[in-house]
């Protein structure tokens, strides 16, 4: 008993003696640009205003945002007609004559410090969210709250969908991509559930029209945020949006320069 209590006393000790505090000195990396261009047109609007962002990279123990000012930022259609993005906040820049056409072929330049930054994208059109069900015995415990939010695909026709679901109790939107390519011409839905929802609450529902490359981009994102990022998980790959530097096309730049035609509904929780 006496041996135990020596040997249990000699843990203590050597765990007590382990408190040297270890700093880590961390590799820090060149800031990149990061680039916010999704213009979205809501049906039932003019679709005027518009708003790209601008920032940097910021160090793995930095809190606070890094917004770049200074740049000039246009958007031209294939006629040619420039619609010119004014700074209006640090890093915010914004239109309140975008003329938005449906599929309609649009570019956007951007000039920084001696560099500039360009991509091209079709404004895609989407389909209206016709109904929405609610199960009340959804979601992987079934018992939690699930909401389907239909929609009729075009027939013949390649479409890709986002949906982003809006909650009160979420800092930013879920989502979720989805394309036809098994279901062309049917009826379907965007589901979504979490055990948070209650009745009475309002949950905004969106379905944006978005491109192949869009989407390909965005998948690739969801699939690298839903990784457990396991030691022996193969590392994610850079994901390269369609934002290039002319003068250096080495840069990565992350972000996308898309458009969407977009419908909403707000739902209330029964």
């Amino acid at each position: 008993m006496m041996r135990k209590f020596f040997i249990l006393l000699g843990l203590v000790s050597l765990l007590s003696a382990c408190e040297d505090v270890v700093e880590v000195n961390l590799e820090e990396a060149q800031p990149r640009l990061i680039v916010d261009a999704i213009l979205s047109w809501e049906k039932g609007t003019d679709g005027a205003n518009q708003s790209i962002k601008l920032s940097r990279t910021r160090g793995f123990f930095e809190q606070e945002p890094n917004p770049v000012s200074g740049a000039s930022i246009a958007v031209n259609n294939s006629s040619g007609k420039e619609f010119i993005f004014e700074e209006v906040t640090s890093g915010e820049y914004a239109t309140d004559n975008f003329e938005p056409e449906l599929n309609e072929l649009y570019s956007l330049t951007i000039e920084l410090d001696g560099s500039v930054y360009t991509a091209e994208e079709n404004l895609k059109p989407v389909v209206a969210i016709d109904s929405i069900e609610q199960n009340d015995e959804g979601g992987f415990s079934g018992e939690d709250i699930e909401l389907k939010a239909f929609y009729k695909d075009p027939e013949g026709v390649e479409n890709y969908y986002l949906f982003k679901f809006f909650t009160p109790f979420l800092a930013f939107p879920d989502f979720s991509v989805f394309d036809d390519e098994f279901n062309d011409g049917n009826r379907i839905f965007g589901l979504f559930s979490e055990e948070d929802l209650e009745p009475g609450m309002e949950i905004g529902i969106q379905i944006h029209g978005i491109s192949r490359e869009y989407y390909n981009f965005l998948e690739i994102l969801l699939a690298q945020a839903g990784s457990a990022g396991g030691p022996f998980e193969t590392q994610p790959a850079t994901v390269r949006g369609n934002i290039k530097n002319e003068n250096d096309s080495e840069e990565l730049i992350f972000g996308y320069f898309g458009l969407s035609e977009v419908d909403e509904v707000i739902y209330t929780i029964q």
